[in-house]
């Protein structure tokens, strides 16, 4: 049986997400057009009758600027320790960024898979070149060229997994598609509709945390508070009349409605938590482990 864990790694805004989505078939990584959108490694569980593919989906490469930063770097270097297989995500008019990172890839006997992603914005020779030049930057490599939004090359990409992946026993039990709880899900679906309905830094300085869920056998009842880091943020977030808090749970229903398959009441709060990303006991309670 083939078995093992599939480390996605890139940097910000190459559509990794996109692309764990694809391969997993469930909506389980927040996609957004911004980037940094993934803060936290976040694991896919694929089953066959024989193979078990466990993919992980970490935060993009960053430079840290805060503890936040930080802890979201802790997670990649684990996804650098624990991989059977490395597959590294970049897009078409990218090159080689974070090098110390690449160079631990590098320098790993571990597998790599290098998708060449968006090919779809460029044209054949463009990515043709892209992909001679990754081949020169890490030779071992299977580069592939793909398109995660139209879905091109993504039985290619997983053929090559199977093929890659070593023989070995299933890490968790057949029946399940993450390690996740509902509630981070809920508290995810809920952070990609301010990122995609707030500009500049608002996004950024947010965090969500469900408070509490009650499942009923039609209708569950969910609580979030969406943490700010001052005031002025605050009122941002609420708008004027409540309007924009209220756009942003509406929007946020449907989907968690769609990803439940039952209707459920949102209730939605604005607290302030000053420098909340600097906050090593913040960030703990948000389930950032150093």
């Amino acid at each position: 049986m083939k078995s093992g864990f599939v480390n996605i790694i890139g940097n910000p805004n190459v559509g990794k997400s996109t692309l764990m989505n694809a391969l997993v078939g469930e909506r389980l990584s927040i996609i957004t057009s911004k980037a940094q959108t993934t803060r936290h490694r976040i694991m896919g569980i694929v089953n066959g009758d024989d193979f078990q593919i466990v993919y992980t989906d970490t935060p993009g490469i960053v430079t840290p600027h805060h503890r936040l930063h930080e802890n979201m770097m802790g997670f990649v270097q684990g996804a650098l320790q624990d991989a059977d297989l490395f597959l590294v995500v970049t897009e078409v008019g990218e090159s080689l960024k974070n090098e110390a990172v690449m160079q631990k890839v590098v320098d790993s006997s571990v597998p790599v898979i290098l998708v060449v992603n968006k090919i779809d914005l460029s044209d054949q020779a463009t990515v043709k070149a892209k992909m001679a030049y990754w081949q020169q930057q890490i030779p071992r490599a299977v580069v592939i060229p793909c398109s995660a939004t139209e879905r091109f090359n993504i039985d290619t990409i997983f053929d090559a997994i199977l093929h890659l992946l070593p023989e070995g026993e299933p890490y968790f039990p057949q029946d399940e598609l993450t390690d996740r709880s509902m509630r981070f899900f809920v508290s995810e679906i809920i952070r990609e509709k301010i990122l995609s309905n707030y500009q500049q830094e608002i996004p950024y300085s947010c965090e969500v945390a469900v408070e509490s869920y009650e499942e009923g056998a039609a209708l569950d009842k969910i609580g979030a508070v969406i943490y700010v880091e001052r005031d002025s943020q605050k009122g941002i977030l609420i708008g004027r009349d409540g309007k924009q808090l209220k756009a942003i749970g509406t929007e946020a229903r449907k989907d968690i409605e769609q990803f439940t398959g039952k209707r459920c009441y949102l209730s939605l709060y604005v607290k302030v938590l000053k420098d909340w990303r600097n906050s090593q006991q913040a960030l703990r309670r948000f389930g950032y482990e150093e």
